[in-house]
């Protein structure tokens, strides 16, 4: 193999690597941007009114 061939094979697998790794950073992003998406449609993480006072979260009247 002549010294052409073994520094284009170096600068190949590099490169594959290099892609390798930006689409494994895509992917996660991708993962927790779906995994925010679940929970927000859940209600994960909305205040929970369980420990308020008495009241708070009863009828509203907007009229005046």
């Amino acid at each position: 193999m002549d010294m052409m061939a073994m520094v284009s094979t170096m600068l190949a697998a590099q490169q594959g690597a290099l892609q390798s790794n930006i689409a494994a950073t895509l992917m996660k992003q991708n993962a927790d941007a779906e995994k925010s998406t679940v929970l927000t449609l859940l209600g994960a993480g909305q205040a929970s009114l369980a420990n308020v006072g008495a009241g708070v979260g009863g009828n509203l009247n907007i009229t005046a």
